[in-house]
C-alpha cells in the first residue's frame, strides 16, 4: 500500500509538552492551535513526514484484548475524524501518554497532534491524524550583538534533521478499522511507543504476506542460490520470483516451485530453508495466500539487481525484461589472464 506524503497538508496542529510520570515531570498545555508561517511550514512538514518517506512501510491495526470501544487512542482518533475539536481531544492524547509514560527509560518532549488532508493512498485521497514527538535535544549555539561586541551564548532545541516517534493514522476503510504507519527512531523505549501508547500490533494481509514472502526469497536468493552458483544465478532466481509474483493473483507454494525452481535438489534446498528460517518472515506454515500488487512495488524497489566486479564495473539487470541478461550475456574464465569474464551481446548503445 504505497503511500504518498509529498502533498499532504497539516490542516491543525496542537502542540503540548508530556513529561516523565514516574518522575512527577507533569504536562504542559497549551490552550491555543498552533500557528505555522508561511516559512516554517514547509519544515514542520518536512520535519513530520521525511522519516515516513525513508523507512520501509510496515503497517498497524489497533488491538484491545476486550474490544475496540475500550481503546483509548481508537476512540480519540474516531472523534478527530468526526471533525470533533482538535483542542480538547489532543488532551485525551496528551492525558494518554502521560499515564504510559511511566518507566524511567521514557524521555519527556513535546507532542504534536494534527488533522492531516490530501494523503495519497494507492493513488487515492485519504484523511489522516498525526500524532508525533520530539524528545532529544541538541545543544546549538546562538550568537547576540551589541555596539561593539559579539556574545556567543548555549541553547538547546530540536533539530529538524530527526523526529523521535511518528504515526500516520489513516481513515480509510472504518469497517476493517484504521490503517497505521509508525516511526521510533529511539530504540531503548520501543515497547512504550508502540504497545503501551498505541496499542497496535501487525496488519496481518495480503500486503503483509507478500512482502515477507519476498524478503524471504531474497534472502534465500543470497544465502542459497548464490552459494550454489554465482550473482547472475541468484539475480535471475529473483527475476523469476517477481515475475511469477506479478503473474499470479494468488500464491500457492507448488505451483511457484514448479515455476521458479525447476531443478528438484534446489525445492529441497527452499523448503528446508523455509523449516529453519520462516519463523523469522512469519511464513513458516503459509502456502497460499492473495498476492497484493503495491506490496509487490514496494518491496522489489529495494532489491538491488546489480553485479559489481573487483575490477571497477558494474553489470545492471533491468527485472522488467531480465531475459535479456540470460539470453544475451555469458560468464566464462580466461585461463592466459587468471580472470573471469562476462561476454555481453547487443545490437547498439542507447543513446
Amino acid at each position: 500500500m504505497p503511500i504518498n506524503l509529498y502533498n499532504t497538508q497539516i490542516e491543525e496542529l496542537i502542540i503540548h509538552q508530556v513529561g516523565n510520570k514516574c518522575r512527577g515531570e507533569g504536562v504542559f498545555w497549551n490552550d491555543h492551535n498552533t500557528f505555522l508561517s508561511d516559512e516554517i511550514t514547509p519544515l514542520v512538514k518536512e520535519f513530520f513526514f521525511k522519516p515516513f518517506r525513508e523507512k520501509e512501510e510496515t503497517w498497524y491495526q489497533f488491538v484491545h484484548e476486550v474490544d475496540l470501544e475500550h481503546h483509548i487512542v481508537n476512540t480519540v482518533v474516531k472523534r478527530l475524524f468526526d471533525n470533533l475539536n482538535l483542542l480538547s481531544f489532543s488532551k485525551d492524547i496528551g492525558r494518554h501518554m502521560y499515564d504510559q509514560s511511566n518507566h524511567p527509560h521514557v524521555k519527556p518532549g513535546e507532542v504534536y497532534i494534527a488533522r492531516l488532508s490530501n494523503v495519497i493512498l494507492n493513488d487515492e485521497k485519504v484523511n489522516a491524524i498525526g500524532i508525533f514527538k520530539s524528545e532529544l535535544k541538541h545543544d546549538f549555539i546562538q550568537f547576540e550583538k551589541s555596539e561593539s561586541q559579539l556574545e556567543i551564548m548555549l541553547q538547546q532545541g530540536i533539530s529538524l534533521s530527526k523526529l523521535d516517534k511518528g504515526v500516520i493514522i489513516i481513515d480509510r476503510n472504518q469497517e476493517e478499522g484504521y490503517q497505521i504507519l509508525s516511526i521510533d527512531s529511539n530504540k531503548y523505549d520501543t515497547k512504550y511507543w508502540l504497545e503501551n501508547f498505541l496499542g497496535v500490533d501487525l496488519m496481518i494481509d495480503e500486503n503483509f504476506y507478500t512482502k515477507k514472502y519476498l524478503k524471504f526469497c531474497h534472502d534465500f536468493s543470497k544465502d542459497v542460490v548464490r552459494a550454489a552458483g554465482d550473482k547472475k544465478d541468484e539475480l535471475l532466481f529473483m527475476n523469476k520470483v517477481i515475475n511469477h509474483f506479478g503473474t499470479h493473483d494468488v500464491f500457492d507454494q507448488d505451483e511457484f516451485l514448479t515455476e521458479v525452481l525447476e531443478d528438484p535438489g534446489m525445492q529441497a534446498e527452499f523448503e528446508n530453508y523455509k523449516v529453519e528460517r520462516g519463523a523469522k518472515y512469519s511464513i513458516e506454515d503459509l502456502s497460499s495466500f492473495q498476492i497484493s500488487n503495491s506490496a509487490i512495488k514496494t518491496a522489489t524497489a529495494n532489491f538491488k539487481s546489480v553485479i559489481e566486479l573487483d575490477t571497477n564495473v558494474s553489470l545492471k539487470m533491468n527485472f522488467i525484461n531480465a531475459e535479456s541478461f540470460e539470453k544475451f550475456v555469458e560468464k566464462g574464465w580466461d585461463e592466459e589472464r587468471q580472470m573471469y569474464y562476462y561476454l555481453v551481446y547487443f545490437n547498439g548503445e542507447k543513446k
